[in-house]
């Protein structure tokens, strides 16, 4: 049960509210944004919540024990500040987010009703729904390294402690198939798969400044195709450059024979397997024949 600040709760007493939701959004880049289902700006706190039609969230719901509360929040991409190619770019994904119900015509008088992220953030043309998880969800997240065959660092990071400049070449699009596939230029001299699990950033054209993982590499005697992950948010064309580095498969074999970097692994790659797990030791039968645990 929430404990309403006095001058809210003489609010909802006298039986006229003026009320309205408030949705703070943290975004991991630092940015903080605020939106408000009212018709004119709301601002506390030293920020402007600003007025967006279409912004609404479902119902909000509590339970008790460790269960995870979601609820889901809608809108339409009328907002200079919330727009298809941040969300595009994954700007808002794990966003902090608080909720608030105020009295808009004295915001001094609010209650955060709900704190969390943002999850799973699904968008069309016109608009965009965003799932909030409660802070519960954190309990489900792994914490810790797990003991497996695969290595556990991401390729270049401070554990990895790969070179990664030296496996970093530019190329430029040659044709487009989509937003997701095209033929390049400049990678003639690796074999196919080299950049499989690596990732494309573009230096120019639309796209500049984004990057998506690459999902496949082909190199064959008359082009040379990558296919992302998922299509860029913007158009892809002929004669935008890009910068693309290897990829890593997280096994053993593939840091030592492709970066030397055997040392650093950081997989259990002579880690006993369900086989050993499951094994029990042999009988045998004494070499005298006799029994043994002797006569």
């Amino acid at each position: 049960m929430k404990t309403l600040p006095p001058g809210l709760q003489a609010h909802l007493d006298s039986g006229t509210t003026t009320l309205c939701w408030c949705w703070k959004i943290t975004r991991r880049d630092g940015a903080t944004l605020g939106f408000t289902d009212h018709d004119a700006p709301v601002t506390f706190d030293g920020l402007a919540f600003e007025a967006v039609s279409g912004f609404t969230a479902s119902e909000v719901q509590s339970t008790l024990g460790l269960a995870v509360d979601n609820l889901t929040v809608t809108g339409a991409l009328s907002s200079d500040a919330l727009n298809d190619d941040d969300l595009a770019a994954g700007l808002f994904d794990n966003a902090d987010i608080e909720i608030w119900r105020v009295n808009w015509a004295a915001p001094s008088q609010r209650v955060l009703m709900r704190k969390g992220s943002l999850g799973e953030v699904k968008r069309g043309k016109t608009g965009f729904a965003a799932e909030v998880r409660g802070l519960a969800h954190i309990l489900n997240q792994p914490v810790g390294r797990a003991y497996g065959h695969a290595c556990d660092a991401d390729l270049g990071d401070t554990r990895c402690k790969v070179a990664l400049a030296a496996f970093t070449v530019s190329g430029t699009v040659a044709s487009v198939l989509d937003q997701r596939r095209f033929a390049v230029s400049g990678l003639g001299a690796f074999a196919s798969g080299w950049f499989a699990d690596g990732k494309l950033a573009f230096t120019s054209g639309a796209n500049a400044g984004r990057a998506m993982e690459i999902k496949r590499h082909a190199a064959t005697a008359s082009a040379v195709t990558i296919d992302l992950w998922q299509a860029m948010s913007e158009a892809v064309a002929p004669g935008d450059g890009f910068t693309v580095s290897a990829g890593c498969d997280k096994q053993f074999a593939t840091c030592k024979a492709k970066f030397a970097n055997q040392a650093n692994f950081r997989g259990f790659p002579y880690m006993p397997g369900n086989d050993v797990v499951l094994s029990y030791p042999a009988s045998s039968t004494p070499l005298d024949g006799g029994s043994r645990y002797g006569n």
